[in-house]
C-alpha cells in the first residue's frame, strides 16, 4: 500500500533541508521525482542524489510567489513527466522578529510564500488532477499551525492559515478522488533555524518540551510522508499529521513526586 511505483511526483522547495528529504524519501519508495526551486543550479546536485536511489528526477525553475511561473512550471512538469499524482507542497519562508519589528514587506514575503503559494500551486496542480479523478496533495505546515511562539507572528499567521485551507481544498476536491493533508513537523534543523540550534540552553529547554526526549531527526518525517502519498490513506484526507515528538501536547518539565 505504501508503494509509489510508477508515480510521479512534484516537489517544491526541494533544493535542502526538509524538501530535498521529501524528494529522495518518495524515490526510494518508487515515484519519479519534479523538483522545483526559485535557482535551477541550485538543483542540480540535488537531482543528481535523488537519481542516484534508481528514480526518474528533473528540476524546474519556480517563484510561488508569482502566478504566471507557478502555471508554466506545472505545464513543463506535466509536459516531461505527462502527470502528476503527487504534489509536496514544501516551498517557504521565515521572517523571524519581535511583533513590533515586524515590516509590512515581511509580512507579505511570508504570507506570500507561505499561504498564497501553497493555494496556487495546489490549484494549478488540482486541474490536472481532476481530469484523471486522482491526486495526492500534501502542503507542509508545522507545529505552528496549532501552537503560538513569540517572535513567529506573520509565520504562525501562514502555517495556521495552511491548516485551514488543507480541510477547505479537501472538501473541494475529494469527489473529484482528490486528498488534501497537512504534514506538520516540529522542531527539525534546517537552514531556516540553525543558529537557534547553536544555543546550547535553548536546545535543553527545547528538549524538556518534547515528549520524546529530542528534536527531530532525518527519517521521522518518512513514514508519514508515504502514508500521506500513498494508497494507504486513501480515506484520509483534510487533515493535519502533526510529527513533532509531542511538543504539541504542551508538556513542561516533568516534577517526579516521591511517596513518602
Amino acid at each position: 500500500m505504501f508503494d509509489l511505483s510508477n508515480k510521479i511526483a512534484l516537489v517544491t522547495g526541494a533544493s535542502r533541508g526538509l524538501g530535498l528529504g521529501f524528494a529522495k524519501t518518495l524515490a526510494r519508495a518508487g515515484a519519479d521525482v519534479a523538483m522545483t526551486s526559485r535557482s535551477l543550479d541550485s538543483l542540480s546536485d540535488p537531482v543528481h542524489q535523488v537519481e542516484s536511489l534508481g528514480a526518474r528526477a528533473a528540476k524546474f525553475a519556480l517563484d510561488v510567489r508569482n502566478h504566471q511561473s507557478i502555471k508554466d512550471t506545472v505545464a513543463a512538469v506535466i509536459d516531461r513527466f505527462g502527470r502528476i499524482d503527487i504534489l509536496v507542497n514544501n516551498a517557504g519562508c521565515n521572517v523571524r522578529k519581535p511583533a513590533l519589528e515586524v515590516q509590512w514587506d515581511d509580512w507579505n514575503l511570508v504570507l506570500d510564500t507561505n499561504l498564497r503559494g501553497v493555494f496556487f500551486v495546489a490549484q494549478e496542480v488540482a486541474r490536472h488532477m481532476k481530469t484523471r479523478n486522482y491526486g495526492r496533495i500534501i502542503n507542509i505546515g508545522s507545529v505552528t499551525c496549532v501552537a503560538g511562539y513569540a517572535g513567529l507572528g506573520p509565520y504562525g499567521a501562514s502555517r495556521g492559515g495552511t491548516k485551514q485551507l488543507t480541510m477547505s481544498l479537501a472538501h473541494d476536491w475529494g469527489a473529484a478522488g482528490i486528498t488534501v493533508n497537512c504534514l506538520a513537523p516540529g522542531w527539525f534543523k534546517t537552514d531556516q533555524n540553525k543558529v537557534m540550534y547553536e544555543q546550547e540552553g535553548w536546545v535543553e529547554y527545547l528538549c524538556e518540551r518534547i515528549p520524546l526526549g529530542r528534536p527531530g531527526a532525518p527519517g521521522d518525517l518518512d513514514g508519514a510522508l508515504l502514508l500521506l502519498a500513498s494508497d494507504a490513506s486513501q480515506y484520509i484526507t483534510g487533515q493535519t499529521l502533526l510529527v513533532d515528538g509531542g511538543i504539541s501536547v504542551n508538556a513542561v518539565r516533568a516534577t517526579v513526586v516521591k511517596p513518602e
